[in-house]
């Protein structure tokens, strides 16, 4: 049943898209099942994990079925934009992606977002000097990551561009 009108219960969140005021087309989202946040993998942090994910034959049909389903119903496609994550493992993703529609649309332009958010250096200042392993591993991964997603991210783009809200990609 409905809740009774008056009610203040919050709505059911579940994916990143349900904060999201604009409908989205049902066959616009993936959800790869293996990296909700409940998941049994965890994170995706690493850029050979997000190149892995498009590995499996079954993903690749899944996203060139999508694919061809929003192409088709063009009148005149002219290229693509791809938004992409650059500091995790959806910079492998991204690259794949970027790989695939490079091939298959080979005369259409490749509008590339290389996403990466604003460190933040809120806190003390000694966990500079003495930072914790798992900070060096994550600072590490989203250096590696960062530096794999720009180089094959403008190899298969017409045009790349890396968007950060600090002057540095996020890379402390």
């Amino acid at each position: 049943g409905a809740a009774p009108t008056g009610s203040q219960d919050p709505p059911s969140v579940r994916l990143w898209s349900d904060y999201l005021n604009v409908p989205l087309h049902p066959r616009s989202l993936h959800v790869i099942r293996q990296y909700l946040h409940d998941g049994d993998c965890g994170c995706l942090e690493a850029f050979a994990q997000g190149e892995s994910l498009l590995q499996d034959p079954a993903c690749i049909e899944e996203l060139e079925d999508r694919l061809h389903f929003f192409v088709e119903e063009c009148d005149y496609l002219q290229g693509f934009q791809v938004l992409c994550d650059l500091h995790n493992g959806f910079s492998g993703v991204g690259a794949k992606v970027t790989e695939l529609l490079h091939d298959e649309y080979s005369g259409k332009g490749i509008l590339c977002w290389g996403l990466t958010p604003a460190t933040s250096n809120v806190g003390v200042s000694w966990i500079v000097f003495f930072p914790s392993l798992q900070d060096s591993k994550s600072s590490f991964y989203r250096l590696l990551n960062t530096a794999l997603g720009i180089v094959h991210l403008s190899q298969h783009s017409s045009l790349f561009c890396p968007l950060s809200l600090s002057g540095s990609l996020g890379i402390r």
